[in-house]
């Protein structure tokens, strides 16, 4: 597949030529402001409202901002909900704030929230998995971080002084994973990568360090109402790793760097929704990440008591 990407040569990883060439290709698609800071700062009457850095690339352009409890419980557990680590990823940042619209008001009583909508403002605008680096920040959550989106949310919960009980971390699986993502990533390492095999649902992924199958399956359960849930390949496996449940797979996520393990949370998950798919609309994943949010906090409450 690298050798089908028009930039760089294959099998030889990019310099610093061929990254300038590949973020000169980029360029802005949609509106950060008018599709994620209007709506969080229409927000900030039911929640506080927290600037915990900017991005370089374009400070005025690029804050970032979370949206939390305004009134704390000492005794309630912390939630942390992410989106927008990958920037193209429309549904987990429009799903958080969806969530934040419509149902966060109902589990104030029993969680104290932090919602972080978009983690990658510059890759929300050019619709891109990567930063302008060439950075992939979900492969990024480590020290030192080489992401500044990934070093600024792990600065971020590191300062948050509170443990956290679970972070539901909202993705997309994309056809344009295939056509573009992976070719990119295999020329910019100057790799081969295989061919993989788009799977058409919702999945989710667990942790292998730390499992917890009823966890995942409550989500799988809830958001079942909402869209369908990706089947097995015939090897059974979704994007090749083992399927251990019903739209289950299993990641070490402190080994990848991923961000479902910044908080070192008993409880994650990353979502997966498939907007490709033929049988969901935008809405219908919009509401998948918010059923999916709302069926790991009400499993959460179940096992609370």
């Amino acid at each position: 597949m690298s050798q089908e990407y028009p930039i760089g040569t294959p099998g030889i990883p990019w310099g610093e030529a061929e990254k300038s060439a590949w973020r000169a290709t980029q360029n802005i698609k949609r509106s950060y402001r008018e599709q994620v800071l209007d709506k969080i700062y229409a927000l900030k009457t039911a929640f506080e409202c927290r600037r915990y850095g900017a991005l370089s690339y374009d400070p005025e352009r690029y804050p970032l901002l979370a949206l939390q409890s305004k009134s704390p419980q000492a005794d309630k557990p912390w939630v942390l909900v992410t989106g927008g680590i990958h920037g193209y990823e429309t549904s987990g940042v429009q799903g958080a704030l969806q969530f934040l619209e419509q149902e966060a008001e109902r589990y104030q009583a029993d969680f104290n929230l932090m919602v972080v909508p978009c983690v990658s403002p510059w890759g929300y605008e050019v619709i891109n998995r990567w930063n302008p680096l060439a950075i992939d920040p979900n492969r990024s959550f480590f020290e030192p971080s080489p992401a500044e989106e990934s070093a600024a949310l792990m600065a971020l919960v590191a300062s948050h002084g509170a443990p956290f009980l679970a972070h539901i971390d909202l993705h997309e699986t994309t056809d344009t994973d295939e056509t573009e993502f992976r070719p990119a990533l295999a020329a910019r390492d100057g790799k081969i990568i295989a061919p993989g095999e788009i799977p058409d649902g919702f999945y989710v992924v667990d942790d292998e360090a730390m499992p917890q199958p009823e966890f995942q399956r409550a989500i799988i359960e809830a958001v079942a109402k909402v869209t369908h849930i990706a089947p097995a390949d015939k090897d059974g496996n979704i994007i090749g790793s083992p399927v251990v449940d019903h739209g289950v797979i299993r990641y070490p996520l402190k080994q990848l760097g991923l961000c479902a393990s910044v908080t070192n949370a008993p409880y994650t998950c990353t979502t997966e929704v498939y907007p490709d798919s033929p049988q969901a609309s935008d809405e219908q994943c919009n509401a998948a990440q918010v059923a999916a949010v709302c069926g790991a906090l009400d499993f959460l409450k179940r096992i609370q008591g």
